[in-house]
C-alpha cells in the first residue's frame, strides 16, 4: 500500500496569447499581478500563427504569443479554478464575443508541464467544474520533451527553451522552500 502524502507546490505558468500581444500584456499585468502575485519571468514574443489559423478569425491575424509565470507557487488543484477565473477575464475584455486574446493557464512541476482545457480529448484527466488537465510536456534528462498529441506550438525548440528556464527558476525556490522547511522544523524541535 503506498503512503499518502502532501504534493509539492507547482509554478503556475501562464501562455498568452492574440494579435496586437504585446498591448494587451501591458494591459494585462497589473490585473495578473492583483491576482496572481509578483510575475518572475516573461518570454520573448513567441511566433504562434505559424502553427495554427484556428484563432485567426476570432483574434485577427499575426497572432503571436508570450509566456509568464509567477513567483508565488500554487497548489495543483488550484489549476481549474484559475482556468475558470482566466476565462472571466478573456470575456471581459471580449468585443461582441470575440475575445482579444486567450489565455492558457498551466504549471510545471519537476517532472512536466501540465496545461487547464474546458476540452476533453483522450489525454485529458477531468479536474472539476468543467475543466481538464493535459500532461502537455514531460521532463527527462535534463529537458522538456513532447508527446505526440502536444500541441504543435509546445513542440518548438523556443517554447521548450523558456519553459526550461522557467522550471529552472521553479526548482531554486523549491529548494529555497525545503531549506526553509528544515530551518523551522529545527527550530520548533529546539524551542520544545
Amino acid at each position: 500500500m503506498g503512503i499518502v502524502k502532501r504534493p509539492e507546490h507547482v509554478k503556475l505558468v501562464f501562455f498568452v496569447f492574440g494579435s496586437y500581444i504585446e498591448y494587451w500584456i501591458e494591459e494585462l499585468k497589473p490585473l495578473f499581478s492583483s491576482l496572481y502575485g509578483t510575475m518572475d519571468y516573461m518570454s520573448e514574443i513567441l511566433e504562434f500563427d505559424t502553427f495554427t489559423h484556428y484563432y485567426n478569425s476570432e483574434m485577427g491575424a499575426d497572432v503571436k504569443g508570450c509566456l509568464i509565470s509567477f513567483q508565488r507557487l500554487i497548489h495543483p488543484f488550484q489549476l481549474a479554478d484559475i482556468k475558470r477565473n482566466t476565462n472571466e477575464i478573456e470575456m471581459k475584455y471580449a468585443v461582441e464575443g470575440k475575445r482579444k486574446f486567450n489565455i492558457d493557464p498551466g504549471y510545471i512541476s519537476p517532472g512536466n508541464f501540465v496545461l487547464a482545457s474546458t476540452k476533453y480529448w483522450g489525454n485529458r484527466i477531468y479536474l472539476k467544474k468543467g475543466i481538464y488537465a493535459e500532461v502537455t510536456l514531460l521532463y527527462l534528462r535534463g529537458s522538456f520533451y513532447p508527446w505526440e498529441m502536444t500541441y504543435p506550438n509546445y513542440k518548438n525548440e523556443k517554447y521548450i527553451a523558456n519553459l526550461n528556464t522557467i522550471r529552472g527558476i521553479y526548482m531554486k525556490q523549491r529548494r529555497r522552500e525545503k531549506i526553509n522547511e528544515v530551518r523551522n522544523e529545527n527550530i520548533r524541535v529546539s524551542q520544545k
